[in-house]
């Protein structure tokens, strides 16, 4: 192979690279939020089907272990909570990854991607300021 056609090849598998990490990124997003919506109906379930004093079976790997109800919630609550984080870490360095992406295909930067939501302080002063 000449030099040229070694420097195409180079850069073929570093763009591919770069997308199988982007599409790495997108399936563990999804994956972890299919389990924070598993774990959103078990603590509806257990929140509308349960009381406080009844113990409900708990799957850990493969057997179950009779757990106190609100010990069971707070295990899945801590879970949400860390899936939560993990999920937008994984999303924050996705857009990166994108950017990457993009720049190595000689596409422009996508616009509005680094947008962030409205806090619920910043919500609300704006609900203020048109209800005036």
């Amino acid at each position: 192979m000449d030099a040229g056609s070694q420097h195409v090849l180079q850069y073929l598998t570093e763009v591919e690279e770069a997308a199988e990490d982007v599409l790495t990124t997108k399936q563990q997003i999804v994956d972890l939020d299919m389990k924070r919506n598993r774990n959103r109906e078990a603590l509806s379930a257990l929140k509308h089907e349960m009381s406080d004093s009844e113990k409900v079976k708990v799957c850990f790997g493969n057997m179950f272990i009779k757990f106190p109800t609100s010990k069971t919630r707070e295990m899945i609550q801590k879970d949400l909570e860390q899936l939560d984080k993990e999920i937008s870490d994984l999303r924050r360095g996705l857009k990166a990854k994108v950017n990457r992406l993009n720049e190595m295909q000689g596409k422009p930067e996508l616009t509005g991607y680094n947008l962030s939501p409205l806090s619920a302080d910043e919500i609300r002063a704006i609900n203020s300021l048109l209800t005036r």
